[in-house]
C-alpha cells in the first residue's frame, strides 16, 4: 500500500507558476486529476515521478522524499503525455530494456507479461516507429508495468485509443487498483473519469480547487443552486405547490419537451419536499432527475470559480 503526498509544493519556471501552494494526498486505488490545459497536471505529474523538482515544498512516497532518489523508481510506473518511445526499437525491445534497466531477474518473462496485459503481444515484433497513436499508448503502459510498480502515474493515457482499447485499459486499471495500488491519472476526458475514478483531484490555474467523489464535491457547492428536471401528471400544479417553499429558488416549465426545471438553494430540505407535495396534491411523479449532477457540471463550475 502506498501514499504519495503532496506538501505546500509549487513550481514555477522563470516568471510563469505552474503549481502554486498544492497540497494533496494520494492513497491506494483510483484517482482522477482534472483540470484545463495549462492547469498545472502535468507538472505534477512530473514532481510526483522525480522528473522534476518541486520549488517550494515537498513530495513524498511513503513518507520518502521523491526528487533525487532512484530508489524511488522500483516502485512508480510512468506513462507520460509525451511520446517517450524509440521509434527504431520493437516494442518487444522497448520493454524489454525497461525491464533489463529495472535490473529484474526474468527480464524476458515480465516482458511477456506486460505486453500481454495491454494487449500487445501480436504486434511486439513491429518496430514502434509503425505504430498507431493508441499502440504506442499501449506499449507506454506496458513499459510502466514490466516492473510490477506499486504506484502508477498515467498522464493522459487514453489519447489514441479507439473504444475498444479504452474499455480494455479502464479493465485493467479496476483490477490494479481493487489490488490495492496507488493508480493516479489525468483525462480530459471527463466521462472517463466519472467511469473509472474513485476519488478526484481538481487543479484550476495551478491550484488545488476541489478533492473527493465529484457527487460530494457538487453537494458542497451551496452557493449555487442545485438544479433538477421533473416530469409529473400535473406540471403546472406542481410547479405551483413548489414555488410556495422557501427552498426553492425557481420553477420553470419546459415548453419543447414538457417538464419542469428547478433550482433549489437547500438539497436537503428539497428531497423531502417534493414527495410530500406531490402526495399531497396526488400528482404522479414520472421523473426526478439531477441536472447538474454529471462530473463535466462540477468541473465547469469549479474553472468558473
Amino acid at each position: 500500500m502506498a501514499t504519495l503526498t503532496i506538501d505546500r509544493v509549487s513550481r514555477w519556471f522563470g516568471n510563469v507558476v505552474a503549481v502554486n501552494d498544492v497540497t494533496m494526498t494520494i492513497r491506494p486505488g483510483i484517482t482522477g486529476l482534472l483540470g484545463p490545459n495549462g492547469a498545472g497536471k502535468s507538472t505534477l505529474i512530473a514532481m510526483l515521478s522525480g522528473f522534476l523538482p518541486p520549488s517550494t515544498g515537498a513530495v513524498t512516497l511513503d513518507e520518502t522524499p521523491i526528487w533525487g532518489n532512484s530508489d524511488i523508481y522500483r516502485s512508480i510506473g510512468l506513462v507520460p503525455e509525451r511520446e517517450a518511445t524509440f521509434e527504431y526499437l520493437t516494442g518487444w525491445e522497448f520493454v524489454l530494456a525497461n525491464a533489463q534497466l529495472h535490473g529484474l531477474a526474468d527480464p524476458g518473462g515480465a516482458t511477456r507479461r506486460a505486453l500481454a496485459a495491454v494487449d500487445m503481444e501480436a504486434p511486439a515484433q513491429r518496430r514502434v516507429g509503425e505504430y498507431s497513436k493508441g499502440m504506442r499508448q499501449r506499449v507506454k503502459m506496458a513499459s510502466a508495468l514490466v516492473h510490477d510498480p506499486s504506484v502508477l502515474l498515467l498522464d493522459e493515457p487514453f489519447n489514441g485509443m479507439d473504444p475498444r482499447q479504452r474499455m480494455q485499459l479502464m479493465r485493467l486499471l479496476r483490477t490494479m487498483g481493487d489490488d490495492g495500488r496507488t493508480v493516479l491519472f489525468s483525462s480530459h476526458i471527463l466521462e472517463e473519469v466519472e467511469q473509472l475514478a474513485q476519488h478526484i483531484e481538481v487543479i484550476v490555474a495551478g491550484r488545488h480547487a476541489a478533492s473527493g467523489d465529484y457527487r460530494e464535491i457538487r453537494r458542497l457547492m451551496t452557493d449555487r443552486p442545485h438544479q433538477y428536471r421533473i416530469r409529473s401528471s400535473d406540471d403546472r400544479g406542481l410547479a405551483a405547490a413548489l414555488i410556495a417553499d422557501g427552498s426553492v429558488a425557481g420553477v420553470a416549465l419546459d415548453g419543447t419537451d414538457g417538464g419542469l426545471n428547478i433550482e433549489t438553494t437547500e438539497f436537503l430540505r428539497f428531497a423531502g419536499l417534493l414527495p410530500r407535495v406531490a402526495r399531497d396534491a396526488e400528482i404522479s411523479l414520472y421523473e426526478v432527475s439531477p441536472a447538474d449532477e454529471s462530473l463535466e457540471s462540477v468541473f465547469s463550475y469549479l474553472i468558473r470559480r
